[in-house]
């Protein structure tokens, strides 16, 4: 009955272009300039602007495949319609029926440890930083660190509430650990917090780091929550500049191709201000190749592709046009975010189910039938969770 009132509260969208408000608003003179209320950094660093600027032309030999070759592709409307929801502080949501402890505040106050770790985060910030092979291979921390008022796969670890948030970003001592935190992931995957605005840069091991992130997909989800968490946490602004250094290394420099997918399907869309989303997807598609392919907008002005409003490139969404075909990345990950909204466990985490329950599901072929049988686990895992929780 929840669901049915939450349902007549508030419709949810049903198609990508209903998820998609990039460019609802735009215009003209919506064209880049000098200005930047985004906070998005140009000069990440200058020279490697220009460096990946100059890469260009070898990245598009990398990405590029013959359009009558390679299979059709379209946007994720799980993905859309996730975001969606994130952007909108999740207009059906229900509170908790768990007290309200202050979980994750009292964790990063180094009053209460990690479960089932039972690591105290002043010890995670001290002696896992530069310890690559544990931040790798332990999958519980992450929803810790970067707690987001969904559900993770670790059922330990609590959602936020809109209560301790606000506790949260008054606390200086919670606030000084989660920048902390936030820098140790940055370390992982190569990169440096520059300053307080949330500037970032290539880290001095980023080749090695750069090797690893571009083959290493689950990683993509974690990051997916990191920026979901700073935007929760107080830290939106810090999200353009991370997002667009990985723009420039997927799209330019060719560091991260795997990434680029990601990169657009959702990093980008995790940024709350459309005109920021718009600057950012234009940089992208001036870079993308091929570029009739580009699916993320901004509509044909002249109304001639089909797929029309937000979701729509330059040549539409559902257009049919063909794309570059999909990496392993895209059959590994299911899209990211196969969970239906029944399911009670985030979009984000639904693929790390793999590597909880032994390394992957068997014996689906096809994309189709892979997030059908994902699907069916993670709501195997949910159902199992509901039937305990009233046992």
């Amino acid at each position: 009955m929840g669901n049915l009132v939450g349902s007549w509260r508030f419709k949810e969208p049903s198609t990508v272009e209903e998820c998609d408000s990039t460019w609802g608003s735009d215009s003209e003179s919506d064209e880049p300039t000098a200005e930047d209320d985004s906070g998005i950094s140009d000069s990440v660093s200058p020279a490697e602007s220009e460096r990946a600027a100059g890469h260009s032309g070898d990245a598009a030999l990398q990405l590029t495949d013959s359009p009558e070759s390679a299979p059709r592709m379209k946007r994720s409307f799980y993905a859309a319609r996730d975001l969606y929801k994130y952007r909108h502080s999740y207009p059906n949501f229900r509170k908790s029926r768990q007290p309200n402890e202050y979980r994750n505040l009292r964790f990063y106050m180094n009053k209460i440890p990690l479960v089932p770790d039972g690591i105290y985060i002043e010890e995670i910030l001290s002696k896992w930083r530069g310890d690559y092979d544990k931040l790798e291979h332990n999958h519980t921390y992450i929803q810790w660190l970067f707690p987001l008022r969904e559900q993770g796969l670790n059922f330990y670890a609590h959602e936020l509430t809109q209560e301790e948030i606000k506790e949260f970003q008054s606390t200086r001592e919670a606030k000084r650990r989660f920048l902390a935190a936030y820098s140790m992931m940055l370390d992982f995957y190569g990169v440096k917090l520059l300053d307080k605005s949330g500037n970032v840069a290539r880290a001095p091991n980023w080749q090695e780091r750069f090797q690893h992130l571009n083959e290493s997909h689950h990683n993509y989800l974690r990051i997916t929550r990191i920026l979901k968490s700073l935007g929760e946490l107080g830290y939106e602004a810090f999200k353009a500049p991370l997002v667009r250094l990985f723009l420039e290394e997927s799209l330019c420099s060719g560091t991260l191709p795997n990434m680029q997918h990601s990169v657009l399907e959702y990093f980008v869309y995790t940024i709350r201000l459309p005109a920021t989303r718009r600057r950012l997807l234009r940089f992208a598609r001036k870079h993308y190749r091929p570029a009739h392919a580009f699916l993320w907008g901004p509509p044909s002005k002249k109304g001639a592709c089909s797929g029309g409003g937000g979701g729509g490139g330059v040549g539409g969404g559902s257009s049919g046009i063909r794309a570059p075909a999909p990496t392993p990345e895209h059959h590994r990950r299911g899209e990211e975010n196969t969970a239906s909204s029944r399911i009670n466990v985030s979009s984000h985490d639904a693929i790390m189910c793999q590597d909880l329950v032994g390394g992957g599901i068997k014996g689906f072929p096809d994309l189709g039938s892979y997030e059908a049988g994902l699907s069916g686990q993670l709501m195997l895992i949910s159902r199992r969770r509901e039937r305990s929780e009233f046992s």
